[in-house]
């Protein structure tokens, strides 16, 4: 936890909305980008709307560059127009009626700037961004890319101490977002206060956050940076977003009992009491006929559930004990001729099996 009345983002709160109440306790360093991720529903949008000042919080408090920015015990709250917080909305909402040139200097103007320094400020940004030649365009006559970057350089061009991003790339088709991620990247790594990053893209967090927070049903279940969170999934929804199986079992040296049903072997690293286990899907050797012994020390029969073509692999949903989701190649799947319903053998190796501890704390 970054310290009291350091220059960064610290938020201890809660925030009620109807019956939904969202409780989390976090911090973003100066230069840090801290991501957020969950489903629907969990309490992402609640939070940067709280950090925004668009809603109050109920409980605690939420400071930013060591000031008080909310806090319900004393009834502190700076409303959002006074907060120095720069936001990136998911579907940019520049302003339909005004050039690129005034929505970027709209920001500065907000922060109390007369209109010539705003201007300066927002030519700043506009130079930056490579705007100079969309200044004169209305946002209708922009692509997603350019509208992104006005976006952001309005954001930036009030000089704030925090940057929300809400979604930022989610509005672009797939071949631009790769261009703008990576220009998004530079432009991040240079801003030097904190930065909150909603996503749904476990892609765009990897390459774009330092840090993840993953929240579900408005609580924080699983932080640490992207290389942590991808490799020991916390839950069944961050396993699923990065591609992984997961299962909650019971540890007895190389003995894991799933909870689900079923037993694995695993590297005896003197590990007892509840873990979990997370197996990728391309680690799996599946077989229309029990395999002969090898190696893999894990040999199970599942059932076809379903097939889904993603991209040059096919995913294959195994119904067993336990439960799998494995890529195979089309080739794979034509050699074994396999379809709904068919019964097949898996197996796996135990040193591809990840098992680590958790805190009472099931995959869903």
């Amino acid at each position: 936890m970054t310290p009291e009345g350091s220059d960064g983002l610290i938020v201890d709160a809660e925030v009620s909305r109807g019956s939904f109440t969202l409780a989390v306790s976090l911090a973003a360093a100066p230069g840090q980008v801290l991501g957020l991720l969950g489903p629907n529903g969990a309490g992402k949008s609640t939070l940067l709307s709280a950090v925004a000042g668009l809603v109050p919080v109920s409980a605690g408090r939420i400071t930013l560059a060591g000031q008080v920015m909310d806090d319900a015990d004393t009834g502190a709250f700076v409303e959002a127009a006074g907060r120095p917080v720069g936001f990136v909305f998911q579907n940019y909402r520049l302003f339909p009626h005004l050039t690129v040139a005034d929505n970027v200097a709209f920001s500065p103007r907000a922060r109390g700037l007369g209109r010539r320094a705003a201007r300066s400020a927002a030519s700043h940004w506009i130079e930056r961004l490579r705007l100079a030649d969309l200044a004169d365009r209305k946002p209708d006559q922009l692509s997603g890319g350019q509208a992104q970057r006005v976006a952001l350089a309005r954001a930036l061009a009030g000089q704030p101490a925090l940057l929300l991003l809400d979604e930022p790339l989610s509005a672009l088709d797939a071949g631009t977002r790769l261009d703008v991620q990576a220009e998004l990247k530079r432009h991040l790594a240079e801003f030097t206060g904190p930065c909150l990053l909603v996503t749904h893209d476990p892609l765009e967090a990897l390459v774009l956050a330092d840090q993840l927070i993953v929240l579900e049903d408005g609580r924080i279940v699983q932080e640490g940076t992207p290389a942590q969170i991808a490799s020991k999934p916390a839950t069944g929804y961050v396993a699923k977003l990065v591609g992984l199986n997961l299962y909650a079992g019971h540890a007895d040296g190389s003995q894991v009992a799933l909870t689900g049903g079923g037993v694995f072997v695993v590297p005896d690293r003197g590990q007892h009491g509840d873990v979990l286990v997370a197996m990728r899907p391309s680690a799996v050797v599946v077989s229309s006929q029990h395999p002969q012994p090898s190696s893999a020390r894990n040999t199970w029969s599942a059932k076809v559930a379903g097939l889904t073509l993603l991209a040059d692999r096919v995913r294959l949903d195994l119904d067993g004990q336990p439960p799998a989701l494995v890529d195979v190649t089309p080739a794979a799947v034509a050699e074994l001729s396999l379809g709904p319903g068919m019964q097949v053998w898996l197996t796996v190796k135990a040193t591809d099996l990840e098992v680590y501890a958790h805190a009472d704390r099931q995959p869903a």
